[in-house]
Order: C-alpha cells, then sequence, then structure tokens
C-alpha cells in the first residue's frame, strides 16, 4: 500500500492537535511491511514531525540546514514555501500512491489524484456550529463539505463528530463514516524541573472564543481573590493580549494569573502538580487535553457537552454549560476535598487506557485497505 500523505498540516502548525494525530498514526503504520508513506516536505518547524521516525534521512539533513541557516538570521520562509510547494505537487503529479491523505480541507488535491481513493478525517464542526467566530474564514465550510461528499472513506474523531457530520448533513452517506478515537501521546519528563506555583488549577491552550477564557475567568475570581495562595496557570496559547490583560486587571486578578510557554516535555508537569485542570471549552470535536490531563493524574472539570462524556467518562467532574455557579462550587468542592481529587485520579488512570495511538492507527490502516479495495 503507497500513501500519499498531505503535508498542509504540517507547514501550518507547531504544534496542534492535528499534526499530533497523523504523526502518531504514521509512525505506527510506518512499522507495517506493506505500507509505503509518501510526505513530500523539504522543510517544516512542527515539532512532532521533527521528532519522528517519519522523515527519511535525507529531510533530517535539510532540515538540519534549513533550521541553522534561520538561526543565524537569514530569513528562509519563501524559500521553504516554495520548495514544499513544488514537492507536495510533484508527488501528485507523479501518481505514484494507492490513496491519498488530506490533513485538512484544502481541495486543490482532486484535480490531481483523478479516481484514486482519498480518505479524509474530520476533526470537528465547530465552523458549522459556532459560525460567528469565524467570520473571516468563507472556505473551511465550504471546502469540508466538499470533500466529505467526494471522499472514499470518512473518519470522525468521535461518536459526537458524527453525529454532528449527519445532522448538518444528512444527505452523507453514514456508511462510509468511521469513529476513531485519538489515543494518549503525553509522559511526564522525570528528569527535568518545572518552575511552578505549590498551588495553582490549571488552563492549557488558545483561549479565544468557544474556549470560553473570559467565563472562566469570572466564574473563578471570587475563588482565587479569597485565597490569595492559589493561581491560574495558563499553559501556552501565547501572551495575553491588551484585551485580555485589561479584562483581568477589571477582576482584579493581576497577581492570581500566571501564562506560561511551555517545552513538549514539560507539558505532563503543568498537569501533574495541579489541583485540577479546568476544560471550560463550549465544543470540542474530541478533545486530546482530556487524555493528557487524566494520564498525568490531574482531576479534570468540564461541560457536560459535546464530545467532553465520550472521552472523559465517569473520570469527568461536569458542570452545566455557561453556568458560572455551578463552575465555581464544582471547583471550590475539588479543592476543598483532597480525597475527591485522588478518587478522580485514579478514575482517570484508568479511563486513558481506553485510548491508544496503537488501536487507532490499525482501525486507520483496515479503514485504508477497504477504501483502496
Amino acid at each position: 500500500m503507497k500513501i500519499l500523505l498531505d503535508p498542509q498540516i504540517f507547514n501550518e502548525q507547531v504544534y496542534g492537535g492535528i499534526s499530533r494525530y497523523y504523526t502518531e498514526i504514521f509512525s505506527h503504520l510506518k512499522k507495517e511491511k506493506k505500507v509505503v508513506i509518501n510526505l513530500p516536505l523539504f522543510q517544516c518547524q512542527n515539532v512532532y514531525i521533527n521528532e519522528s521516525s517519519l522523515l527519511s534521512k535525507k529531510q533530517c539533513v535539510t532540515f538540519y540546514i534549513i533550521n541553522l541557516i534561520s538561526k543565524l538570521g537569514i530569513s528562509t520562509r519563501k524559500f521553504v514555501k516554495k520548495k514544499n510547494n513544488k514537492l507536495a505537487l510533484n508527488a501528485l503529479l507523479n501518481n505514484d500512491f494507492d490513496l491519498y491523505l488530506p490533513t485538512y480541507y484544502d481541495i486543490s488535491f482532486l484535480s490531481f489524484i483523478e479516481k484514486k481513493p482519498f480518505v479524509l478525517t474530520v476533526y470537528d464542526m465547530i465552523h458549522e456550529i459556532f459560525p460567528q467566530y469565524f467570520e473571516d474564514d468563507s472556505k473551511t465550510v465550504i471546502n469540508k463539505l466538499c470533500l466529505m461528499e467526494k471522499a472514499t472513506k470518512i473518519i470522525a474523531v468521535s461518536q459526537n463528530t458524527k453525529n454532528d457530520i449527519l445532522r448538518l448533513y444528512p444527505h452523507i452517506n453514514e456508511s462510509k463514516i468511521e469513529v476513531i478515537h485519538h489515543g494518549s501521546s503525553i509522559k511526564i519528563n522525570h528528569n527535568i524541573e518545572v518552575s511552578l506555583p505549590l498551588n495553582y488549577i490549571l488552563f492549557v491552550g488558545v483561549r479565544e472564543n468557544y474556549k470560553n477564557f473570559e467565563f472562566l475567568l469570572k466564574s473563578i475570581s471570587d475563588i482565587l481573590l479569597k485565597d490569595k495562595t492559589l493561581k491560574l496557570v495558563c499553559a501556552g496559547g501565547g501572551k495575553f493580549t491588551s484585551y485580555e490583560n485589561n479584562f483581568i486587571n477589571k477582576l482584579n486578578l493581576k497577581n492570581s494569573i500566571i501564562q506560561n510557554n511551555f517545552k513538549e516535555n514539560e507539558l505532563g508537569h503543568y498537569y501533574k502538580n495541579a489541583k485540577c485542570f479546568i476544560f471550560p471549552s463550549e465544543y470540542e470535536g474530541f478533545g486530546i487535553p482530556i487524555l493528557e490531563s487524566m494520564a498525568c493524574g490531574c482531576p479534570i472539570v468540564l461541560t457536560n457537552n459535546s464530545s467532553f462524556p465520550e472521552v472523559a467518562g465517569n473520570a469527568g467532574i461536569y458542570f452545566e454549560l455557561n453556568n458560572s455557579v455551578d463552575l465555581k462550587n464544582k471547583i471550590e468542592n475539588l479543592l476543598q476535598n483532597e480525597e475527591l481529587r485522588k478518587e478522580f485520579s485514579l478514575k482517570g488512570f484508568e479511563q486513558v487506557k481506553k485510548f491508544d495511538w496503537k488501536i487507532a492507527s490499525m482501525k486507520c490502516f483496515k479503514l485504508y485497505k477497504s477504501a483502496i479495495k
């Protein structure tokens, strides 16, 4: 089986759940004797692919040289983009593949694959359900629908995502959609130390729009103001914007909130040492941070909404969506009850065992074979 893996997502993400998904799946599939994977990449900054076994020796050398040139202050962005586009186009024109895998929703490949099959993974239906957050994006919804209609097979990352697809687009053939869950990647590196507060609750990742960060701050402001030793640590997501800083200052929380960027091998420590992880998002197609938190023994507070119950199961401490009083009460209960934190930590360890990249990769492999047939 010759698979042509579209490099789009690796060119666009330095970190991110989608690029991690493909890196994990194909790191396992590469071990299959009958699988040949072509990833036409000249160079990219994606952390997962750079640390994987998917790159050829030639690619590793090229990546190293380009990174070295960049460190010398010489801009390589335009050159690398041009080379990446050329490699991807040549791979399509060569037509030496059995199956094509788009990694996001670019439809330009349709002009080149002729009658070759392709499998589309749908990560969520957030653009369709919350269009108000994506007014500047006029392409994703249109392109995604086009690809779902034309795809030989569709992978939905959760049953909830499959349900959303069929609810929004009932004409899509249900029989060609298969649910394949993500796995857990995170590990706690005991050889490093991370400087963190002694007493904190955790928020991870980007904060805008449906992530519900402002709602979280309003909900926990009284808790933070009452206990000056307690901090909210925001891991990743970039520095606070001027708008966010103003909002934090209005709530008098400037001394209670910390934003830290982190290296990939540090993230496990953020979860492991937190009193709890709060995931107030309105919607997620899957929610990899849920797995990360459970794998590190960190209790999770999250909404009883979208894919969350499917992923967290009985290891989740659920609050009613957008109910700030309910969220506050759930967090206070956890903070005041060490035995409850231990109970949900153990539940998380058990629940995360249900999600495994090796199992996911074998399910993908089976689906790829059926798509080719």
